[in-house]
């Protein structure tokens, strides 16, 4: 299998969408100038996917997994561990590792922003140190920030258990209560109650929130726990498809999950993980990685940032700036690629979440079939010949057009 064809596969994450009024019932990707993605549609084969299934709505943890041929069903474990190993925080046994975001809460833990105005590095950082280290009885709460406004907490201890319910509520409304989902789970639940109510009393009076405040900005004064989960125990990527694979993303969920999975770790400069990312870098990045290694799986995060903000204009402009960067592919990736351009899911800009819709599809092989389809969109690549898979199956069909396949039977 080493003498196959390569293969890089970009995700641009929540790039689907639903029509949009403002639009004129169409999606972003029906508006945008983009004629790269649609040169990649009209040279290759094009399709629809389900991320997981139909009708259900992947995360951005779940869906990579699938996306890199693994069924989240079996090995996800919450996206705790991956947020940790994504910033370099990789526990031990009994360890569980959290996502968290950097909020602002008022005095009576009623949270009012929930990213606590996009909060980044370097103020971030300052506040992840004044946590880090502190003692919850015989537990001990590990704290790094992570992309933007997060952050990892990783509780060490006796007797852990991953089996709790969101500190977090996920809306503007009251800090939630953590509760135990199983007996055995109290304990941590405890530990996660008295770490947010503490992290409120270091934070809001930290000198970057009194800045933060004098000059007009909602101060980051509390840190909410979400995903709760120890680490999965996956098949490293070569060791399953034979193949030697790098991952170049500048978000830390989507890095934790490739180091999990046993892919290299780029980390390109210039590459974010918001929307001022350097596409340009991320691709020559990728393009890079393919001289060396067989797989290459990059993530670019700027549209599913412009869906959950609302911002169909800037979303369109996102998708401009992805079509740049695909001239970049195009014009540079080794000859005999298998080029796939998918999303991890859809985030539709007026509802401003994740949705379970599913997702354009188009893999480009320089002896793939053509199949009539002329443009990058939701509406178009439906009518392609791929038709409609899901996320596990991309993995199977892109070894295969890579010449890669083992023969099933005689």
């Amino acid at each position: 299998m080493d003498d196959g064809r390569k293969i890089l596969v970009i995700i641009m994450d929540g790039l689907g969408d639903r029509a949009v009024k403002s639009l004129g019932h169409r999606t972003p990707l029906q508006c945008a100038n983009k004629p790269n993605l649609d040169w990649f549609a009209a040279n290759g084969t094009s399709g629809i996917m389900d991320i997981i299934s139909p009708g259900v709505r992947p995360g951005s943890d779940t869906s990579h997994l699938a996306l890199l041929g693994y069924d989240p069903f079996k090995v996800y474990t919450g996206r705790g561990p991956f947020e940790a190993a994504g910033v370099g925080l990789v526990g031990k046994a009994g360890d569980v590792a959290f996502r968290c975001n950097f909020a602002t809460v008022d005095d009576r833990m009623n949270v009012t922003d929930r990213r606590a105005g996009r909060i980044k590095a370097p103020d971030t950082t300052e506040l992840a140190r004044a946590l880090d280290g502190m003692r919850i009885g015989d537990v001990t709460a590990v704290v790094k920030e992570a992309t933007e406004h997060r952050a990892v907490l990783m509780l060490q201890g006796p007797g852990l258990s991953p089996y709790v319910s969101d500190a977090d509520p996920h809306a503007l409304s009251a800090v939630q209560s953590s509760e135990p989902l199983r007996p055995e789970a109290a304990l941590t639940a405890e530990a996660v109650n008295e770490f947010v109510r503490r992290s409120y009393e270091v934070l809001k009076d930290h000198p970057v929130n009194q800045r933060r405040i004098a000059e007009g900005l909602p101060p980051a004064n509390a840190l909410l726990p979400r995903g709760a989960g120890v680490f999965p125990d996956i098949q490293p990527f070569q060791e399953k498809y034979g193949m030697t694979a790098s991952g170049v993303a500048g978000v830390s969920l989507i890095r934790g999950i490739c180091r999990v999975c046993g892919l290299e770790v780029i980390e390109a400069t210039g590459c974010t993980g918001g929307t001022d990312t350097d596409m340009e870098a991320k691709a020559c990045a990728a393009l890079r990685e393919l001289e060396r290694k067989d797989f290459v799986l990059m993530n670019v995060k700027a549209t599913d940032i412009d869906s959950h903000d609302s911002d169909p204009r800037r979303k369109i402009e996102s998708i401009e700036r992805l079509d740049a960067m695909a001239r970049t592919i195009r014009d540079n990736v080794p000859a005999g690629t298998v080029v796939a351009l998918a999303a991890d899911h859809c985030t539709p800009v007026e509802k401003g979440d994740h949705s379970g819709d599913p997702v354009p599809l188009t893999i480009y092989a320089e002896d793939g079939i053509r199949d009539g389809v002329t443009s990058y969109d939701e509406v178009s690549c439906a009518r392609g010949a791929l038709g409609r898979i899901r996320g596990v199956d991309l993995m199977p069909i892109l070894i295969d057009k890579a010449d890669r396949s083992v023969k099933f039977g005689a």
